[in-house]
């Protein structure tokens, strides 16, 4: 796959970019790269070759992964939070019904 300068430029005015004509030749340039790369990537085959849990788990056997605890930090602040809202429910906003 690969970008024409008119694909380009409106891929810029949906974004709402302001891009000269030499800014849009450069990123033309720069995605049909990446484009290139991804083509690249897609014709290696890849049959047979296990998904890894982590990028060195190919050279290294045992690897243990750093996980921190899933502890909580901070104080529950709830009732602070939701003293200044005007109208609460167990815990919850309520808001008015915008949707029929």
């Amino acid at each position: 796959m690969s970008l024409t300068l008119s694909d380009v430029k409106r891929i810029a005015h949906l974004a709402q970019l302001d891009m000269s004509e030499e800014q849009s030749a450069t990123a033309l340039d720069q995605l049909n790269g990446i484009f290139a790369l991804a083509e690249q990537m897609r014709a290696v085959d890849t049959d047979g070759v296990a998904p890894l849990s982590h990028p060195l788990a190919a050279h290294m056997n045992n690897i243990a992964l750093r996980l921190r605890e899933d502890v909580a930090r901070e104080p529950n602040r709830r009732e602070d939070y939701q003293a200044v809202a005007p109208a609460t429910q167990d815990g919850l906003y309520l808001v008015p019904k915008v949707i029929e």
